[in-house]
């Protein structure tokens, strides 16, 4: 069943199209012949369609039946004062097309037959046939259609859906006019008198007796509505309606779309809402099994295949062959959502790894950590991972920097071990003596990428490696390892610390491809493998951990602020944490990769110290409010 179309706009585009193919000779011939309107109008459609224009075949039969009642009005009003284009604004399209199907005018019919000779013809009284009668649509005014006349489509003929048509509807169609003012009103037919033939007895007589009954008075002419507007004046009103309604049908599609689009916000959050939680059902699942793995001792065999961090660790003898990785998605949050069982089985880790307080220790025991950077420029990026590592735990903290930067960073703080070496012409033996002393580096913080000083950075890491101190590098020492990757590449006690753009770099530099932005966990797994399995840490809104086997995601809550320096914080405390795991063995870490514990460790304490700092001061939170905050993090992390 098709519904009623009444008040959907046509535009001008549109109309003109639907009357240039109502208007073709084959379709005007099908109205006219014994084909059934709806297959007319249906193959009208389907030709709008072809344009461009969805319309039904009912909206193409009223469309045209009230193109036809505006035509004929029109028509009418030309004859009285010229307004026809006024009223029907395709009035030449539709004279044009409806001219055309105009027949031939009747032919005369044969005269009257005349009475036999001899005889008169006496006209009878004539019968007075007064009648007041509607004038039905289809007959003329002066007398009933001549038999056998061809169909007249004016606009008093019926309609081509066998509907009758009357001029006096023209503006009921729904195209933004009103309805007419125009009354109907019974149309008064008087049949003049006119003679019979009588035959008398004495043969035919003309008697011509005048009717006596007294003219019939013309009805009443009903008042038209506006008769104060002139015709100028209610077209105007009519435009103007029209367009107000246009207007609002806008607006309302407009809220309407609004409305829509918040559903479909609003589902999306739904949907996104149901993947997070299958993601925290799954991921405590793969814990659950992973527990349970742990809790079976290891055999022979699976002993062989832990790798070793020994003293006696050989770098250079490593391949690059690349087994296939055993990928492990964890996600760890102190968000209710998370469950705090998942918590504790990294932060156990954590915890076992930290060496406890005890007064048989000497000075530098639980940690000496050297900072290699700071120059003219950068001063505090040293600064803030050297304090950091302080206040995690390491008893001495050295910094390597230019003499420049050396007098501003001892005044920063007196804790501090400041060697003003490292853009002198020696600097990689100046710095040679002091590794045996450190327990490990970080190198990149407030570094610079001045050629001398890279220089001296790479010296200083290929030194490293020789005696297998474990090497965190950060900031402008990625931007070495970038230009040079072979550097570091197939040292399993690095630890890269990239953000996003550092990352991309890297990734591009290793596998000559672009990060792929919906892998996220792939990118860290192939760029650790392409490394020689060390362990990268992808700084974001998680935080991604992989040693090239397994991957860990840290999403400990932290804040929107991201303040200079932050980055520094995590390369000090992972310093610190790196040299406890790698002391403490594998017993410590049942088995785990030691370095993948403590960046995770270190990772979260950053996250808990931008929050503890942005929940105090805010907006204007800075790094060094996120150091002071330091010492309790740890403490709620780590030790309560």
């Amino acid at each position: 069943m098709i519904t009623n179309t009444r008040g959907f706009l046509w535009s001008d585009l549109e109309t003109r199209a639907l009357l240039e193919i109502w208007g073709e000779a084959d379709v005007q011939s099908a109205l006219d012949g014994n084909f059934r309107n709806s297959h007319v109008y249906r193959d009208v459609a389907c030709r709008l369609a072809e344009l461009g224009f969805e319309r039904t075949p009912e909206q193409c039969r009223i469309r045209i039946k009230g193109l036809k009642r505006q035509y004929y009005q029109a028509r009418d009003g030309l004859k009285k004062n010229g307004h026809a284009r006024k009223i029907c604004k395709y009035y030449d399209e539709m004279d044009r097309i409806l001219s055309c199907r105009d027949g031939p005018p009747p032919p005369p019919g044969p005269p009257p037959p005349l009475p036999p000779d001899g005889l008169a013809a006496e006209p009878a009284p004539p019968l007075p046939l007064p009648l007041t009668l509607p004038l039905p649509l289809g007959l003329p005014a002066g007398g009933p259609p001549t038999p056998g006349a061809p169909r007249q489509p004016d606009g008093d003929a019926l309609d081509e859906d066998g509907e009758l048509e009357s001029p006096q509807d023209n503006f009921t169609e729904d195209s933004g006019e009103c309805s007419s003012s125009y009354a109907e009103h019974p149309v008064k037919v008087e049949c003049p008198p006119f003679a019979i033939p009588v035959p008398p007895a004495d043969g035919f007589k003309e008697i011509n007796t005048q009717t006596s009954t007294p003219p019939l008075s013309q009805p009443k002419r009903s008042k038209k509505r506006h008769t104060n507007l002139t015709l100028d004046k209610m077209m105007e009103k009519f435009l103007q309606q029209s367009v107000d309604t246009e207007e609002k049908f806008y607006k309302y599609e407009e809220q309407r779309l609004k409305i829509e689009d918040k559903r479909r916000e609003a589902e999306h959050a739904r949907e996104l809402q149901m993947l997070q939680m299958l993601g925290q059902m799954l991921a405590g699942i793969s814990s659950t099994v992973s527990q349970r793995s742990q809790s079976i001792p290891a055999s022979p065999p699976q002993r062989a295949n832990h790798r070793s961090y020994g003293d006696n660790f050989n770098y250079n003898a490593m391949t690059a062959t690349l087994s296939p990785p055993i990928v492990i998605e964890r996600s760890f949050s102190l968000h209710k959502t998370h469950s705090i069982k998942d918590m504790e089985n990294i932060f156990q880790l954590v915890r076992n790894v930290i060496p406890p307080l005890a007064g048989k220790k000497h000075k530098g025991q639980d940690g000496r950590i050297g900072i290699i950077g700071g120059c003219q420029e950068y001063t505090g990026a040293p600064y803030f991972a050297a304090i950091t590592a302080l206040k995690v735990g390491a008893d001495l903290s050295h910094v390597f920097c230019t003499k420049d930067a050396a007098t501003v960073i001892k005044s920063y703080s007196p804790e501090l071990i400041v060697h003003p070496v490292l853009d002198s012409p020696n600097a990689v033996h100046e710095v040679e003596k002091w590794l045996p002393r450190l327990h490990s580096i970080v190198i990149g913080p407030g570094l610079g990428r001045n050629d001398v000083l890279l220089e001296n950075a790479k010296g200083i890491i290929e030194k490293s490696k020789v005696k297998g101190i474990p090497i965190v590098i950060d900031a402008d020492g990625l931007w070495l390892i970038s230009q040079q990757p072979s550097l570091i590449q197939g040292y399993q006690r690095a630890i890269l610390t990239p953000n996003y753009m550092e990352f991309s770099r890297l990734y591009e530099a290793m596998l000559r491809d672009p990060v792929d932005s919906n892998d996220h966990h792939g990118c860290v797994l192939r760029l650790s493998q392409a490394m020689g399995n060390l362990t990268v840490v992808q700084k974001g809104e998680r935080d991604l951990i992989s040693d090239g086997e397994k991957v860990l995601v840290c999403s400990h809550e932290g804040s929107s602020r991201r303040c200079g320096g932050q980055g520094d914080l995590l390369s000090g405390s992972l310093g610190v944490l790196a040299h406890w795991a790698f002391l403490a063995g594998p017993e410590k870490t049942n088995g785990q990769n030691p370095f993948l514990v403590a960046a995770f460790g270190a990772c979260s304490l950053t996250r808990q110290c931008n929050n503890q700092a942005f929940q105090k001061f805010g907006r204007s939170m800075t790094a060094s409010d996120m150091v002071s905050e330091v010492g309790t993090a740890f403490n709620k992390l780590f030790e309560t």
